[in-house]
């Protein structure tokens, strides 16, 4: 007889004889929970490494749930979930077999997105070239649904009380190896902190960060130019704030010209709003600078899963080794907006005024999201989405690229878009006012920004732009009548 955590698949289970090819089975971790998952994990596994070939015959629900000593329900929604992602077939009245998985689709876990044909799309007529917003036309609406609900449906009882203010512990960790394996953060669980946007993660960090009755606690050095909504969120909580410059390397501290900073928030990764990265020279610096002054970093990694032509530029905090670092990073960009889902990886002297500021302020991820998105991501789904959307957006990048230097490059000079999903540009004439072109453009349904939205001093006029939306087949007739629009707007231009 088989015990209840271990069986070998080559051997008769209730009267069900198992593929020829022997395998034995991990052990089921019930301290860990989520049986349905490891159930999901296991088959998966094998699946893809040819263990349990196309055609043999799984056990009955039945049969297995005897043999594991679990819930039927829980074998049941584990070959649920194997069935919608194309793992298994299974007729009325015959066995559940391994489907032939390159007879069909696969599921995203298996092929990343190869070349960038894709179906013309119009974005919203007066929405072109709007940054900081995804395409969501390719969203997996299905497959996420399938993980909401089977976690709706199987909610633990401790899963609903108030135990996990700072995050479902399985997100946690999910979220911790990924962002160790891609961006190469150092740190453990339980300084990830879940929240529902970047801006509560600012916020948050601010409230336990800033004194704005001290004259020495309330000073916030800014890359400029920078994120507006970090500014307003800074000003808000009382901050000074301290513009300091950013050139081709990155905001540079040896230009910060004022008092000694609380508080740095930078975007080292993929500058936001120009596009640059950080050198590792500025790196240092910042990080020097912050060890002198006594100050927190606040890096804001929010799209910089999407380098083009390159592997993700590693994370400063990866080299911090002093606690100086607070990263930030969403699944906003990466996944989408309506998730609410980001998270905060914080020095460990500063968890407990964070979790208590976090509890006291009520940002809470409601638990079922924490979960299926957990699941998700264990599952291999946000990697497989991730490696689709690059490919997507890398083509839409370059196209828009092409198209503005052909028909723009006279009046704009475009960087070189290696990454993100926003492409900064700016106007050769140093006298332009860019504030009253963006509203000109507006009016003919483009949704670019003004360069002086992102400055605290004095503006580089210039425009923003979003790729994300615009298909390269649409690309070059909206930046021809763009160009057209500019001519006849400004002819200074």
């Amino acid at each position: 007889m088989y015990t209840a955590t271990s069986f070998n698949l080559t051997k008769p289970l209730c009267d069900v004889t198992m593929p020829a090819k022997a395998f034995a089975w991990r052990p089921l971790d019930r301290a860990a929970g989520d049986l349905e998952g490891q159930l999901y994990r296991g088959f998966r596994d094998r699946i893809l490494d040819g263990t349990l070939p196309a055609g043999d015959r799984l056990p009955s629900s039945r049969d297995l749930a005897v043999a594991l000593g679990v819930a039927r329900s829980t074998v049941v929604q584990a070959y649920e979930r194997l069935k919608a992602d194309g793992y298994l077939l299974a007729q009325a009245g015959s066995a559940t077999r391994v489907a032939a998985i390159g007879a069909g689709p696969p599921p995203l876990l298996l092929k990343p997105a190869a070349g960038v044909s894709e179906p013309v799309r119009q974005p919203a007529p007066s929405r072109l070239f709007e940054p900081g917003v995804p395409d969501l036309a390719d969203f997996p609406h299905a497959g996420w649904a399938r993980y909401l609900g089977a976690r709706a449906r199987s909610l633990r009882i401790h899963d609903l009380g108030y135990g996990e203010a700072d995050g479902l512990p399985e997100l946690r960790e999910a979220i911790l190896e990924h962002v160790a394996k891609t961006r190469g953060v150092l740190a453990r669980p339980e300084q990830v902190m879940i929240v529902p946007s970047t801006r509560a993660a600012i916020n948050l960090l601010i409230r336990v960060l800033m004194r704005p009755g001290d004259p020495t606690g309330g000073v916030a050095w800014m890359e400029e130019p920078g994120y507006p909504t970090a500014q307003a969120l800074l000003r808000e909580g009382g901050a000074r704030i301290v513009p300091v410059p950013c050139d081709e390397a990155g905001i540079d501290v040896a230009k910060a010209a004022g008092p000694p900073p609380r508080l740095i928030y930078v975007t080292p990764s993929h500058q936001y709003p120009t596009g640059v990265t950080m050198s590792l020279q500025r790196r240092l610096a910042l990080l020097d600078a912050a060890q002198a002054h006594g100050a927190v970093v606040i890096e804001d990694d929010y799209d910089s899963e999407f380098q083009y032509g390159s592997r993700p530029i590693a994370a400063l905090q990866g080299i911090d080794r002093n606690g100086l670092v607070a990263y930030l990073g969403t699944f906003s960009k990466i996944f989408a907006p309506g998730v609410r889902v980001a998270y905060a990886i914080v020095p460990v002297r500063l968890l407990e005024a964070f979790s208590v500021a976090l509890q006291l302020q009520g940002a809470v991820v409601p638990i079922h999201i924490q979960a299926a998105l957990a699941d998700f991501m264990r599952d291999g789904r946000l990697r497989g989405y991730i490696r689709k959307m690059k490919a997507l957006y890398a083509a839409r990048m370059a196209a828009s690229v092409a198209a503005l230097e052909q028909h723009c490059g006279d009046a704009l000079q475009i960087a070189a878009g290696a990454g993100g999903l926003q492409l900064a540009t700016w106007f050769r004439d140093p006298h332009v006012d860019d504030r009253a072109v963006a509203e000109s453009l507006k009016a003919n349904g483009f949704a670019m920004q003004p360069m002086a939205r992102f400055h605290l001093g004095r503006v580089r006029p210039g425009l923003v732009f979003g790729i994300a939306r615009v298909a390269p087949a649409t690309v070059q007739t909206h930046v021809a009548a763009l160009a057209g629009i500019l001519r006849r707007s400004r002819p200074s231009v």
